[in-house]
């Protein structure tokens, strides 16, 4: 298994998963601006939508989409608690915080993170992504994790994109829920080991 990733972008919940799992997998980064891997081969080749994460299955396939690639992941080794039981309403609800981590936290960073984008726009955005992060700090409460006491593939993705506030000027102190909850998985040896991989921790 391949995973094709960018250094502290979302791709980085996967290379967590691939840890949490046990899975022996080959890391493969691809530049941020050149969008090249270090052979000099164009990653846009490999996935035509030109963004990770990708996972090159051992039987040859791409697979692509955080929320695809992070549940197949957790299947490939159900064990590890990554994912409740396909069919479950479990895992529905694991869908349902996969969709809303994709959808409302993730895509609402984006704007954030774009030098042509003007500050009015910007500053939508951040009172968009704030509503959103309310909503979310009520939701998580005092539990441990997104479903309670079990980490799940989801409380990695809800780690990363999260890690991204103080990039874009926003302090997550401001949702003790959340910072807890980012320090707790933050803590997770499998967590420090993806982060040291990726050049993120010394």
């Amino acid at each position: 298994m391949k995973l094709y990733y960018m250094t502290g972008a979302c791709s980085l919940a996967s290379y967590i998963s691939l840890n949490e799992a046990g899975i022996k997998f080959e890391a493969v980064k691809v530049d941020h601006k050149t969008h090249k891997l270090s052979d000099g081969e164009d990653f846009n080749a490999i996935n035509t939508k030109g963004y990770v994460p990708a996972l090159r299955l051992d039987n040859g396939e791409l697979l692509t989409e955080n929320v695809a690639v992070l549940q197949y992941i957790a299947d490939r080794n159900p064990a590890s608690g990554l994912a409740p039981a396909a069919g479950t309403m479990e895992r529905y609800r694991l869908m349902e915080w996969l969709s809303y981590i994709n959808s409302e936290i993730h895509k609402s960073f984006g704007p954030l993170f774009n030098p042509k984008i003007s500050e009015d726009v910007k500053q939508f955005a951040r009172g968009n992504l704030t509503k959103r992060v309310d909503w979310l700090e009520n939701a998580l409460g005092a539990k441990t994790y997104l479903m309670g006491e079990q980490f799940t593939v989801a409380d990695a993705y809800l780690y990363v994109v999260l890690g991204w506030s103080s990039h874009v000027g926003i302090d997550l102190g401001r949702w003790p829920n959340l910072k807890r909850h980012n320090e707790r998985v933050g803590s997770r040896p499998h967590v420090i080991a993806a982060l040291k991989a990726e050049g993120l921790l010394k």
